[in-house]
């Protein structure tokens, strides 16, 4: 990583005016943290940036607003004395610079007004600490207490102080020190990641929505068995994922193994995380065997069983959805239908029909894509020959879809003759004979008897009435 030229981070006219302003106010002000890290990074153009003042950061947000085309909104936060504002597709949060002292039953700290090196000692990493003076004397100057840019060329994830007051201060900052190693493939520096394991209980104290944000944005890196590693390895998983915890190691019986079922699931989901930037394919990846350790069994005969395991599977989901008070919506279903049919593609590859195909189209409907990249994630056999076979098998069954699809259209299916119909041709008041009706010509078209269009399904119809006794109006 070359040494930069600071000044080129503050390109942006937007610091211009900051630093205007905390001269007309008198205010010592820096920007500081995640904007100055990436900027060393050279990850890209930050669009949230955090500014911290010696004094009132809420009074420095009006000055700014004052002097930025438009004059910006400034949104207060009195609770937590800070302040935000938008322009120009960047929004700038206000502080002032602070000290913390913080209880053990809660993440909430004791505020009272500091110094930079007070603010800079609270962050959670060195590489979170950085700040550029915007101050018209030393505008541009790095500030470094820490050693945060020795940190970034070393890829270290450490805490500026002692990592047991800092983690058990705010335990949040456990997950987000594995956030932070898996978006950034970087080492959590060993002290520190001791010191996660001897506070992981710490984490109760914690909010279930924070602890989901962490999550996401693990399963949205690049490679996020990095994480869920970490999570393991200093026990956090315990807390959040016992469902995943169940899944760990290899029973034998009579010389009879199955696999590892948490470490395969962590491999799924690094491959789903190739091919799709999805969170909740990539969550339906993480989930899609949760339903294995409790449906477990071994047989003489056959050994290791895991009967109704996608069923149970995504009746989990709910209750892990719920416990974690993620939203209980449509997302959530989408991971139940992915974890209930993960294994239905693996069935259908050995044996690719018309009518299996027309089931599983017709069952996933618009998320029968997503269903083939879960299945094709969860191959993870290190046999060459193997993985060849599964996945031309897949490709069978993803050209079978294409054909059977457009020939059929039987996704989203809506039956040709509608329940209207039936009551009117057979004078039927509402009644279980329609539903009959109705579900036998599904069928049918499932089954390749009848195409899907209306001539067909009226004359199977009538074929069906007759044979309920019914007559024709």
């Amino acid at each position: 990583m070359k040494t930069p030229n600071y000044k080129t981070a503050l390109k942006n006219p937007i610091f211009n005016s900051v630093s205007k302003a905390a001269t007309n106010l008198k205010l010592d002000t820096y920007v500081i943290g995640g904007f100055v890290r990436d900027f060393l990074l050279e990850r890209g153009d930050a669009k949230d940036i955090d500014i911290v003042a010696v004094g009132s950061g809420i009074t420095l947000a009006k000055e700014v607003s004052k002097l930025l085309p438009g004059k910006p909104n400034v949104s207060v936060f009195k609770t937590y004395g800070t302040a935000m504002l938008k322009s120009s597709g960047i929004e700038l949060e206000f502080v002032g610079a602070r000290k913390e002292s913080y209880s053990e039953e809660s993440r909430n700290p004791a505020v009272e007004n500091g110094t930079l090196q007070d603010d800079q000692n609270r962050r959670d990493f060195t590489i979170n600490a950085l700040a550029l003076s915007l101050n018209e004397a030393t505008y541009g100057e790095l500030l470094d207490p820490f050693n945060g840019v020795e940190d970034l060329h070393n890829k270290i994830i450490r805490t500026p102080l002692d990592p047991d007051i800092t983690y058990s201060d705010d335990p949040l900052r456990m997950l987000r020190a594995i956030r932070f190693a898996t978006q950034l493939d970087f080492i959590i520096e060993q002290e520190s990641l001791d010191s996660i394991t001897r506070n992981a209980d710490r984490i109760s104290i914690i909010s279930k929505e924070r602890i989901v944000t962490e999550i996401n944005k693990i399963l949205g890196a690049p490679v996020p068995s990095k994480g869920f590693s970490l999570l393991h390895k200093t026990g956090l998983l315990p807390h959040i994922f016992p469902e995943l915890v169940a899944l760990q190691g290899i029973d034998e019986i009579e010389g009879q193994k199955h696999k590892d079922n948490f470490w395969h699931t962590l491999e799924v989901v690094d491959n789903i995380a190739k091919t799709t930037d999805n969170l909740w394919l990539r969550w339906a990846a993480l989930l899609h065997d949760i339903g294995k350790a409790p449906t477990k069994r071994f047989h003489k005969k056959i050994g290791w069983t895991f009967h109704a395991h996608e069923f149970v599977g995504s009746k989990m989901v709910f209750k892990l959805f719920k416990r974690l008070k993620m939203p209980l919506n449509d997302k959530m279903k989408f991971v139940q239908k992915m974890v209930l049919m993960s294994s239905r593609p693996i069935v259908l590859a050995t044996d690719v029909t018309d009518s299996a195909v027309r089931r599983l189209v017709f069952d996933a409907g618009d998320y029968v894509e997503d269903l083939m990249t879960l299945c094709e994630a969860d191959i993870t056999t290190k046999n060459p020959k193997k993985f060849k076979k599964y996945h031309k098998n897949f490709e069978l069954v993803r050209n079978k879809i294409v054909e059977v699809e457009e020939r059929d259209q039987v996704r989203n299916f809506q039956p040709p003759v509608s329940g209207e119909e039936i009551m009117k041709t057979f004078n039927l008041k509402p009644s279980r004979e329609i539903g009959q009706i109705k579900d036998a010509i599904k069928e049918a078209i499932l089954e390749g008897e009848i195409a899907n269009d209306y001539d067909e399904a009226h004359a199977f119809m009538l074929k069906k009435g007759a044979a309920l006794g019914l007559k024709i109006n």
